[in-house]
C-alpha cells in the first residue's frame, strides 16, 4: 500500500503539470475571455473534472498560470547573484538573461500580453510575485550605488527606469515580431537576427550606465 502513494502523488502532480502547461497554451493563443475548460482539459488529455479539482475553475487555473511565469523569471533572476559581481558585469549580465528568458519562454511573452488585455487584474492577487518584483528593484539600486561609489557608473541611474528599459528592450521584438517583421521585410525570429540584437542591447545599456568621462575619447 505505501508503495501505491508514492506513484498516487506522481501522477497527481503530472496531471496538474498538463493542466498548468495546457491552460498557458490555451489562454496565450485565446486569451482570457478566448479560453475554455473544455479546450485546456482537451489539451491535456484528462477528465475536465479533474481541471476544477486541482484548480478550482477558470479564473483560479488562470492566476496559477500566472504565478508560474512571473515566479519562473524572479527565480531565475536570484541564482544570477548579481550583487556578487562587479557592477557593470552585473548589468550586463541582467540584460543578457533577461532577453534571453523572454527568447527562450514564450508562455512568458504571451501570458503577460494576456494579463495586459485585462488591465492587469488578475496578476494583483498573487501577492508573492510582486514582493519578488520589488526585490529585484532594490537589489539593482544596491548595485548602482556600489557602482557610483566606485565610479564606473553613473550616479544619477533611476534603478527602475533601467528595468523597465531593460525588459522593452528584451520584449518588444518578440511581442510585436509579426507586425515588425511584415513592416519591415525582416525575419525577427531569426536566431542569427536575434543573436544580434541581445548583444545589440547589451551594449546600448551597458553605454548608458557607464560614466560619460569612460565612454569619451581623449582628445
Amino acid at each position: 500500500m505505501s508503495d501505491d502513494k508514492p506513484k498516487i502523488k506522481r501522477d497527481a502532480a503530472a496531471t496538474k503539470e498538463r493542466i498548468l502547461r495546457a491552460g498557458m497554451a490555451e489562454f496565450g493563443a485565446k486569451g482570457y475571455g478566448g479560453a475554455r475548460t473544455e479546450d485546456i482539459a482537451t489539451r491535456a488529455k484528462c477528465n475536465i473534472r479533474m481541471l476544477y479539482h486541482y484548480f478550482g475553475g477558470k479564473k483560479d487555473l488562470y492566476i496559477a498560470c500566472l504565478e508560474r511565469v512571473y515566479s519562473h523569471i524572479r527565480e531565475e533572476e536570484r541564482k544570477l547573484k548579481l550583487e556578487e559581481l562587479e557592477p557593470v558585469e552585473a548589468i550586463r549580465k541582467l540584460v543578457g538573461f533577461t532577453f534571453d528568458h523572454m527568447r527562450n519562454n514564450p508562455d512568458f511573452v504571451h501570458i503577460a500580453g494576456v494579463e495586459n488585455t485585462q488591465r492587469g487584474k488578475f496578476i494583483k492577487k498573487v501577492r508573492p510575485v510582486a514582493n519578488a518584483a520589488v526585490d529585484l528593484i532594490e537589489t539593482i539600486e544596491r548595485i548602482l550605488k556600489a557602482g557610483a561609489d566606485s565610479r564606473v557608473l553613473r550616479d544619477d541611474i533611476d534603478a527602475f527606469q533601467l528595468y523597465i528599459s531593460i525588459l522593452s528592450l528584451s520584449y518588444l521584438h518578440l511581442s510585436n515580431r509579426f507586425t515588425l517583421s511584415a513592416t519591415y521585410g525582416r525575419d525577427l525570429s531569426d536566431s542569427n537576427w536575434l543573436d544580434e540584437r541581445r548583444e545589440h542591447v547589451e551594449d546600448m545599456v551597458v553605454s548608458y550606465v557607464r560614466p560619460f568621462s569612460v565612454l569619451k575619447p581623449a582628445l
